[in-house]
């Protein structure tokens, strides 16, 4: 049986877990959007924003690849 302080505890990390990936999530985006996102600005999107702006990334990623030419 898990006791209380066991059961906080977890609740803890998976909150850390989840908001370093989101921290992550949100500089990755500062970078591929070379300064046309801030980081507060990244920090202030929802989950959905920042799921559509991951796809769009992904979308250009997948294009450069494919043309050729460089992305970075």
């Amino acid at each position: 049986m898990i006791s209380d302080s066991e059961k906080i505890d977890q609740i803890i990390t998976g909150m850390d877990r989840e908001a370093e990936s989101i921290r992550d999530e949100a500089l990755k985006m500062c970078w591929y959007m070379r300064g046309g996102l801030t980081y507060n600005e990244a920090m202030n999107l929802s989950h959905q924003e920042r799921e559509l702006i991951g796809g769009i990334v992904k979308e250009n990623l997948e294009t450069t690849k494919k043309s050729g030419l460089p992305f970075f």
